[in-house]
C-alpha cells in the first residue's frame, strides 16, 4: 500500500493483532478437541491448513511495520474469505462437525467485527490524506481509498453471511441481527448523503467549465475528474448497502431512485413500485423547480424555434419546386438520377441552414459546433475511407449516367431494374423482386451492363429440325411466325439464316428487332409458336438420344474331370 499509517491505526492494529490471536488460539483449541478422537477428513485438513496460515500471516503482522504490514493485513484478509468458502462448503455439506462449525463461524463473526474496526480507521486516514493532497496526487490516492473502502463493503456482506450461518446451524444471534440492521440503516443515510454531495459538487464544476477562462479550466477539469471517482465509489458502496438493506428489511427503494438518478442503469429495481413511485417523484419535483425558474424564457425561444423551422419547410418546399423546375428543362438533358439528387440536396441544404438559424435563437453557440464538425469531418474522412470511394463512385455515375432509374442492368455482379440511387450505394430491384442494395464503388470498379438503355433490341434465337425435314419449308415457317407478329420491327429486318449443321440437328437463327418492352413478349410468342407450326407441318424438333445396344456373352465353364 502507498499510504502509511498515522499512530492511532498502528495503535488499532495492534490491538487488532493481540485480538486475533486470542480469538484464534480458543477457536483452534475448541477444534482440536473436537477432533481428536476422529480421522480428519479432506475438509478438516483443508480448515487446518488455511487456519495455520492465518496464524503464521498474524505472527508476522506483529513484526511488521510501514507499508509491509499494510500488505500483510490485506493478505490476511484475503486468507480468512478462503476459511469462509471452505466452512461455506462444509456447512452445506455437512463434513464437519455442527459444534466445530459453530466455533469457526463465531471466530469468524468476532474477526469481521475487528476487521470492520480496522479497515474504519483506514479509511479515515486516507481520507485525510486525500484533503491534504496535492490535486495531481489524489487520483493515486482514491486507488487505495476504493481498495479499501471495497474490502469494507466485503466486510459488512460477510457479518451479515455470519448471522445466517448461525441461524441455519441453530444458533440465531437475534441481538446481533438487530445490531446488524441498524447499522446498515445507519450506513445507507451516511453513504446517501455523501453521493448527494459529491453529486452537487460536480453539477457546481461543471457549471464553471461553461464559462471559466481557458487557464482555469484545466483545474476544473481534474476537480471533475476526482469527483467522478469519488462519485463512483460512493455509488457502489452504495449499492452494497441497498442490497444488505434488501435482505434485513429495510426500505431501500429511495436509495435505489438515487442510484439510478445518478448512474442511469435501468435494473430490475425499477419494477418496484415503492422505487417507480419515488423516481417520479423526484422528476415531478425536478420539473416543477425548472419550469418555475426557466419556462417563460425557454418557451418564448422554443416557441421562436418552431416558427424558423415551419419558415424553412416552407421555403423548402418554394426551393425544391424551383429547382424542379430548373432540372427538368429538356435542354439540359438530365437523367433521373441527377435531377433527384439536385432537388434532395437544394432541400437538404436549406434545412441545414435554418436549423442552425433556429438553434442560435434559442441561445446555442454555433461556433464550437462548427469547428467540431470540421475536425470530425477529417477523423470521419480517415475512418470512412470505403464510403468516401463510394461516395466518389456515385459522383461518377450521376455524371457519365451509365444507366437511370426503371433500368434493366448487370452491375456489380447482381441483374435487376434499378429502383433508385443515393451517393453511396444503389437499389437494385431482381425480377424475382428481391431488393439487393449495391455500394456504388463495385459498381463503378466493374463492368456495367444496361440492357434497356436503347430503344430497340435483337432478339436471338436458335431453333433445330432434324436432317430428314424439308429446310426450305422450315425456313419458310419461320419467316411467316416472324413476320406476323405485330411487335416485330421491319426495320431493322430480321434475320433468318441456317447456321449450324450439328450432331443431331439443322439449326437456325431466328432473330427478329422489337422494341426493348417487348422484349420477352415477342421471345415467348415466337418460342411458343414455332412449337406449334412444326408440329401442324410435320417438322420435327431434334433432341438428345443415346442408343444403348445389350451384347449377351454364353459363358462356358470347365470344371475338373474324374
Amino acid at each position: 500500500m502507498s499510504v502509511c499509517l498515522t499512530r492511532a491505526v498502528k495503535a488499532n492494529v495492534f490491538v487488532f493483532i493481540i485480538f486475533l490471536l486470542s480469538i484464534f488460539s480458543g477457536t483452534v483449541s475448541a477444534q482440536n478437541e473436537t477432533t481428536a478422537s476422529v480421522s480428519p477428513s479432506k475438509a478438516q485438513v483443508a480448515l487446518d491448513k488455511i487456519n495455520a496460515e492465518i496464524r503464521d500471516l498474524t505472527e508476522s503482522l506483529k513484526a511488521s511495520s510501514g507499508d509491509q504490514k499494510d500488505a500483510i493485513q490485506f493478505r490476511l484478509f484475503n486468507k480468512n474469505n478462503e476459511l469462509r468458502d471452505i466452512i461455506g462448503n462444509a456447512i452445506e455439506s455437512g463434513d464437519l462437525p455442527k459444534a466445530m462449525l459453530i466455533e469457526q463461524v463465531k471466530f469468524q463473526q468476532k474477526y469481521t467485527e475487528g476487521a470492520k474496526t480496522y479497515l474504519e480507521a483506514k479509511l479515515k486516514t486516507v481520507g485525510k490524506q486525500f484533503n491534504s493532497a496535492k490535486a495531481e496526487n489524489k487520483l493515486a490516492i482514491l486507488n487505495t481509498y476504493r481498495e479499501v473502502q471495497d474490502y469494507l463493503n466485503s466486510a459488512f456482506n460477510s457479518s451479515w453471511q455470519n448471522l445466517n450461518w448461525l441461524k441455519r446451524l441453530g444458533v440465531q444471534d437475534k441481538s446481533g441481527e438487530e445490531q446488524f440492521k441498524a447499522l446498515v440503516a445507519t450506513k445507507l443515510r451516511l453513504t446517501s448523503a455523501s453521493v448527494e454531495y459529491f453529486t452537487q459538487q460536480m453539477n457546481a464544476i461543471n457549471s464553471q467549465l461553461t464559462s471559466a477562462p481557458e487557464g482555469d479550466k484545466a483545474a476544473l477539469q481534474t476537480s471533475q475528474l476526482v469527483l467522478k471517482q469519488r462519485i463512483s465509489i460512493e455509488t457502489d458502496s452504495l449499492r452494497n448497502f441497498i442490497v444488505l438493506g434488501d435482505d434485513v428489511g429495510i426500505d431501500t427503494s429511495e436509495y435505489k431512485r438515487q442510484v439510478f438518478s445518478i448512474t442511469g442503469s435501468i435494473t430490475q429495481d425499477i419494477l418496484d413500485l415503492k422505487v417507480l413511485f419515488s423516481l417520479m417523484s423526484h422528476w415531478w419535483s425536478a420539473a416543477v423547480d425548472w419550469l418555475g425558474d426557466n419556462a417563460p424564457q425557454q418557451l418564448f425561444q422554443v416557441f421562436i424555434f418552431i416558427v424558423i423551422l415551419f419558415v424553412t419547410r416552407a421555403v423548402v418546399k418554394l426551393v425544391r419546386k424551383v429547382v424542379t423546375k430548373a432540372v427538368h428543362n429538356k435542354n439540359l438533358k438530365l437523367s433521373h438520377l441527377m435531377q433527384n439528387f439536385f432537388v434532395s440536396m437544394s432541400g437538404n441544404i436549406v434545412w441545414i441552414i435554418g436549423i442552425m438559424v433556429g438553434l442560435s435563437q434559442i441561445g446555442l453557440n454555433l461556433a464550437p459546433i462548427l469547428t467540431g464538425f470540421g475536425i470530425a469531418g477529417v477523423i470521419i474522412g480517415f475512418a470512412l475511407q470505403d464510403t468516401l470511394s463510394n461516395f466518389a463512385a456515385g459522383m461518377m455515375l450521376l455524371i457519365y449516367r451509365p444507366f437511370d432509374v426503371g433500368d434493366f442492368v448487370f452491375a456489380g455482379g447482381v441483374d435487376g431494374k434499378v429502383s433508385h440511387m443515393s451517393l453511396v450505394n444503389t437499389t437494385i430491384r431482381t425480377f424475382d423482386n428481391q431488393i439487393i442494395i449495391v455500394p456504388n464503388s463495385k459498381i463503378w470498379g466493374d463492368v456495367i451492363k444496361n440492357v434497356t438503355h436503347e430503344r430497340t433490341r435483337r432478339v436471338d434465337m436458335v431453333f433445330g429440325i432434324g436432317y430428314g425435314d424439308d429446310l426450305l419449308k422450315a425456313e419458310s415457317v419461320l419467316r411467316e411466325i416472324i413476320e406476323a407478329h405485330p411487335a416485330v420491327l421491319k426495320s431493322p429486318e430480321p434475320n433468318i439464316r441456317v447456321h449450324t449443321l450439328n450432331t443431331s440437328s439443322v439449326d437456325f437463327i431466328v432473330r427478329p428487332w422489337v422494341k426493348t418492352d417487348d422484349y420477352w413478349d415477342v421471345y415467348w410468342d415466337v418460342t411458343k409458336e414455332v412449337k406449334l407450326r412444326f408440329d401442324k407441318e410435320g417438322i420435327s424438333i431434334p433432341f438428345p438420344q443415346q442408343d444403348v445396344h445389350l451384347h449377351m456373352v454364353d459363358k462356358v465353364t470347365s470344371g475338373p474331370t474324374v
